[in-house]
């Protein structure tokens, strides 16, 4: 009577989705609980933030049931999957974005401990400016993100997330009893809630830099499995294009990849067969494939070099006041730094240097001759 009223692979999606979702949203949620729910902070724009957070969940969940069902129907209104001729090439654009915006996220989040007073002050100045009326196209894109960026993240993440569940359990559905969907549909996101609960309440309880520190490294992992995940949809895509169908269907042996461009082949832990089990999950959280590609495998250590990279400027910047590929004259003066500029300057003019130093508060990064 189980196999009737429980289906495993519908769980284990619905987990394997949500689980990735919640990652993201408990660890925004701790986030600000950390750097902006405190005694000497401003309520207002902890609120206004949470509540980005949110909005951006409940109307990506919204917007994916509406796609999802909108798919679902043209299936059975068509009797034509309209979703699977271009799937993998939706899911790898989503994960893609979602991947670019962890990582800029990511980055910003380790210098929060240092310069907490001066993310608050920002976090208000993007909350509360007004945008100029010169200001240009690209800086106005630039503005927008920043104050949205609490409702970017996981407006990106609860979609792509969603409609790969909603499209998963659609397919695995056909070959179950109706009966056999809901319970383990509530039990999965009863499940990857939890998670995510626990994820928050460690967050916001432990050391702002410990946890910065350890979230960083869990979001970047997902962000690495993102963009190679988004790197194998695409070619996946590609190998369906070329043997006219979905190269899933025929399960994890011989047909199901591209000989050519695998680098490993293995017959067992297929994420994509039958809700994966605990090998949907590692693909959710880490980007794991049973049959990986040479983009996917380069794409991985792509990423991870370009981490590398990003921090050893960041360091640099940081230490020499310049980025690595500026000239020795020229100095980086960041908003809030604007005390240890004067203090330069006056030391400049009281030794006798003649050379004035611009500071200009509230201009973002200058280049300071």
């Amino acid at each position: 009577m189980a196999p009737n009223v429980f289906a495993v692979p519908v769980f284990f999606i619905v987990f394997r989705e949500t689980i990735e979702t919640a990652i993201i949203i408990s660890v925004l949620l701790a986030f600000l609980k950390q750097t902006l729910d405190g005694p000497n902070s401003d309520v207002a724009i902890y609120k206004k933030l949470v509540r980005q957070v949110w909005l951006g969940s409940i109307i990506g969940l919204v917007l994916c049931l509406i796609i999802g069902g909108g798919l679902i129907g043209a299936f059975y209104g068509l009797s034509r999957d309209a979703w699977s001729s271009t799937e993998y090439y939706w899911e790898g654009s989503f994960g893609l974005v979602a991947a670019i915006i962890i990582t800029a996220l990511g980055a910003a989040l380790l210098r929060v401990s240092k310069l907490q007073d001066k993310w608050r002050v920002k976090l208000a100045k993007a909350l509360n400016d007004k945008p100029a009326t010169h200001e240009g196209r690209r800086n106005r894109f630039q503005r927008w993100c920043e104050k949205y960026a609490m409702f970017l993240v996981p407006f990106v993440t609860v979609l792509r997330e969603g409609i790969e569940a909603i499209i998963f359990i659609a397919g695995v559905s056909f070959s179950s009893p109706a009966a056999s969907v809901p319970l383990p549909v509530v039990m999965g996101l009863l499940a990857g809630a939890a998670v995510g609960y626990i994820i928050y309440k460690g967050g916001a309880t432990a050391r702002l830099q410990y946890f910065l520190i350890i979230s960083t490294c869990f979001l970047y992992l997902v962000a690495a499995g993102l963009f190679s995940r988004a790197v194998w949809f695409f070619e996946a895509q590609k190998w369906n294009n070329a043997i006219g169908g979905d190269a899933a269907e025929t399960g994890a042996g011989p047909g199901s990849y591209d000989i050519d461009k695998s680098v490993w082949h293995v017959n067992f832990g297929n994420p994509e067969l039958n809700g994966g089990g605990g090998w949907g999950i590692f693909n959710a959280v880490f980007g794991w494939q049973n049959s990986a590609t040479y983009g996917s495998v380069i794409s991985y250590n792509v990423y991870w070099i370009f981490v590398m990279a990003m921090f050893a400027c960041m360091r640099f910047q940081e230490v020499r006041g310049r980025w690595p590929w500026q000239g020795k004259g020229k100095k980086i003066v960041d908003d809030g730094d604007v005390e240890r500029s004067a203090r330069e300057s006056e030391g400049e003019l009281s030794g006798g240097d003649e050379k004035r130093v611009g500071v200009v508060e509230g201009k973002g990064a200058r280049t300071v001759e």
